[in-house]
């Protein structure tokens, strides 16, 4: 049992205690967050920059007992279908069992949630980096609730690109041309965008086997504008959409090049081998864009297919409802998007295509690149999407997640025995003394994201820590990396220089607008965090 923290004892001065975040942690930390030209030197050395890329990435994912982990959701012990039936959500930690008196309501911690005004924003990264992580993540952490059932999911448990290609045949048959192994697609002002995905208001029968989700929500006069993709969010707001366009468009790009390159290709192989290009692309993106951008580090993590697949982690990926839930990064999206100098409210910007048809990809990229993203944390969710922190929080509750206190020690941090050492902040230390009675109440979903952010990261501890394990292992044990596969046979010749010459998202748009000019920005980091010399998050078309 931990030292139990009070509302009586609630502290009123500033500064959040570190002494619970454990030596090694901490030294951990100060290394790889010091000494920049240090790091600079190993990253001139390729040998040097691969060994340490290898020992970082270990390091990280080895936070926690690798997988297979001994129980899903299936049930509160190990059995061989809970072991083997994936239609079942994974956890890393058993059910919590044990009577909570002192958590609140879901609906009640869900305001810790609730933005007022316009909210504050984040001094590191662009309004375009959870639009990247919705579309990401969309791909794979999907169809959470399955037939009401929480514990339930299709999750293919894989970077696959459900979200552009469908999760099964019948979905993906239905966006393919079968001619020269590209995606339906149409012309508007001269860019390539997605097919309609109705007429009148009613889904086309080509598109019968789309079934895109809380479809009753969407208002009828948007629904001629919704976009016909795989993924059953297709009619998300408008950043996962402008995402997975421009991936549309890469598709088409690259299997028009792959046809000419070989002739003799039929439909079937050209289709097959773009997708096998896309995905290891994604691939790429994630690891050397993306991750790069959310972790404080001086050190460039890069993708080396080579050395991951002998590493001891390298496990079939099972999706776990604890990434699920750290991976709702609600605060990051804006109240209102900055769209050609105009102000638009959030709900304006959900299923409506129109929007990037009008605007345009190329300014729409520069928009979000331009615009900082929510702040992350308590206290900055736009009030449209607190329903959706109400239903995480009940989600958790049902599924008897594990305390917040449970999951840092199981993830390698001490336990806390105060408030004081989740937050610094007065007001959220304020606002947890009064909804919990108890530390070891805190619910992991409230917990990890009242943690104050860490060395200049977008996160607290253990949310960081949680992310960096699941997102390494998950990303690197996908099959197009194995080094039998990885090769001009898997992706052709041409394919692999593509994969090559690919560092960054903006790359990919810079090839893919017929209106580009070279004027537009792409970054998920913002103006201070390039001023700053943090180009992590991208560069200028």
């Amino acid at each position: 049992m931990t030292t139990t923290s009070r509302k009586a004892d609630a502290p009123t001065g500033d500064g959040r205690d570190p002494s619970r975040d454990g030596l090694r942690n901490r030294v951990e930390a100060h290394v790889l967050t010091h000494y920049e030209p240090l790091w600079r030197a190993v990253q001139r050395n390729r040998w040097l920059h691969r060994r340490t890329n290898a020992v970082l990435t270990d390091l990280a994912i080895l936070k926690a007992p690798p997988r297979p982990n001994p129980l899903s959701t299936m049930a509160p012990y190990t059995s061989w279908p809970s072991l083997t039936d994936r239609s079942y959500v994974g956890r890393h930690l058993p059910p919590d069992t044990a009577p909570h008196p002192g958590r609140p309501a879901p609906e009640r911690a869900a305001e810790l949630f609730r933005r007022e005004g316009a909210g504050e924003t984040c001094h590191r990264s662009t309004a375009l980096l959870p639009a990247f992580a919705q579309w990401f993540t969309d791909g794979f952490l999907r169809g959470h609730g399955r037939g009401g059932d929480p514990r339930r999911t299709d999750s293919p448990h894989t970077i696959d690109l459900v979200q552009l290609y469908g999760a099964d045949e019948e979905v993906t048959s239905c966006l393919r041309e079968f001619d020269g192994g590209r995606l339906k697609s149409r012309v508007v002002n001269g860019g390539e965008f997605p097919p309609l995905l109705c007429e009148n208001g009613q889904i086309k029968a080509q598109f019968d086997a789309l079934k895109p989700v809380r479809w009753e929500d969407v208002p009828e006069p948007l629904r001629d504008t919704v976009f016909a993709t795989g993924g059953d969010r297709a009619h998300a707001h408008i950043g996962p959409m402008l995402v997975n366009v421009l991936f549309l468009r890469e598709h088409n790009r690259i299997a028009g090049l792959l046809t000419r390159a070989h002739p003799t290709w039929d439909d079937e192989r050209v289709f097959q081998t773009t997708r096998n290009i896309l995905v290891v692309m994604t691939i790429r993106l994630v690891l050397e864009e993306y991750i790069n951008h959310l972790t404080p580090y001086h050190f460039r993590f890069i993708l080396d297919p080579t050395r991951t697949v002998r590493a001891s982690w390298h496990r079939e990926n099972w999706s776990t409802i604890e990434f699920s839930l750290v991976y709702r990064w609600h605060s990051l999206i804006p109240s209102s998007y900055r769209i050609d100098g105009e102000d638009v409210p959030l709900l304006h910007t959900l299923a409506n295509g129109r929007l990037l048809e009008d605007r345009g990809m190329g300014p729409l990229f520069d928009d979000l690149s331009r615009q900082p993203a929510g702040r992350m944390g308590l206290f900055n969710t736009d009030p449209l999407l607190l329903p959706t922190e109400t239903r995480s929080l009940e989600v958790s509750r049902e599924l008897q997640v594990a305390s917040y206190n449970d999951y840092r020690e199981h993830f390698g941090f001490p336990r806390v025995t105060d408030l004081r050492q989740v937050s610094g902040d007065p007001v959220v230390r304020e606002a947890l003394y009064d909804l919990y009675t108890d530390v070891d109440e805190l619910d992991l979903y409230v917990g990890i994201f009242a943690e104050d952010r860490r060395h200049g990261s977008l996160f607290g501890n253990l949310l960081g820590r949680i992310i960096g394990i699941d997102s390494f292992s998950e990303a690197l044990t996908n099959p197009l990396l194995s080094p039998r596969l990885f090769t001009p046979a898997t992706f052709s010749p041409e394919g692999m220089e593509i994969l090559r010459r690919t560092r960054s998202l903006s790359d990919v748009v810079h090839r893919n607008l017929p209106e580009d000019d070279g004027r537009y920005l792409v970054s998920l980091g913002t103006k201070h965090a390039r001023d700053a010399g943090d180009v992590r998050g991208g560069r200028a078309v």
